[in-house]
């Protein structure tokens, strides 16, 4: 069982955004998808409605791709070759493509983030501190990449982090799964039902 404070707990939803998951976002109208990222939304949408009935936070952090002159985006290299298929309009500040899924709005707090982890460069950290918020219940995608990065550098900041295993995906089972058994050194791992119970669902 999850011992939580409510008043000082939040479910983050890393990156749960329509580029990423509409089928008229970015991923979607370029065929990168998967059932385990797919099953994602309505899992998340039972442990958002039980944490805002509890009187817990919502924040979601928004993967950014600041535009440039001509509105052509700053895209690093790495993902340049992993995502060619990224372009102008792509995770724009303020764009549909950019925003959380209507399944899990809305948010208390939404942070921009330019980098797998939502703390690098971005003003997490300090409203987290201002909503008095401790612990950090996380959700979203990908495992490897911005929820491991994010949990890791939670982890560092002294924040009692908590990642649901079945509230999670990847492109990949194996790397989901092998980030999971990493991050329990530093995470408590739970179920989305744990989270659910926790806050008096």
């Amino acid at each position: 069982m999850l011992t939580i404070d409510p008043a000082h707990t939040a479910l983050v939803l890393v990156d749960m955004q329509n580029d990423f998951l509409h089928p008229e976002g970015a991923y979607g109208r370029n065929g990168q998808s998967c059932a385990a990222i797919a099953a994602l939304p309505a899992r998340l949408s039972a442990v958002a409605d039980a944490v805002r009935a509890g009187g817990g936070w919502i924040v979601s952090t928004h993967f950014t791709l600041v535009p440039g002159k001509g509105g052509v985006p700053f895209i690093s290299e790495h993902l340049k070759q992993l995502r060619p298929f990224l372009g102008p309009g792509d995770f724009a500040p303020g764009d549909f493509g950019h925003r959380l899924i209507t399944a899990l709005q809305p948010a208390d707090l939404s942070v921009e983030k330019v980098a797998f982890s939502a703390f690098y460069q971005s003003r997490l950290e300090w409203v987290l501190g201002r909503a008095g918020i401790q612990t950090l219940i996380f959700g979203g995608i990908v495992t490897n990449g911005g929820v491991a990065s994010t949990v890791r550098d939670a982890h560092v900041r002294d924040f009692d982090s908590i990642v649901l295993s079945d509230g999670c995906g990847a492109f990949n089972s194996e790397a989901h799964e092998a980030s999971l058994t990493s991050l329990s050194t530093i995470a408590t791992l739970a179920h989305c039902a744990d989270a659910i119970a926790a806050f008096g669902a």
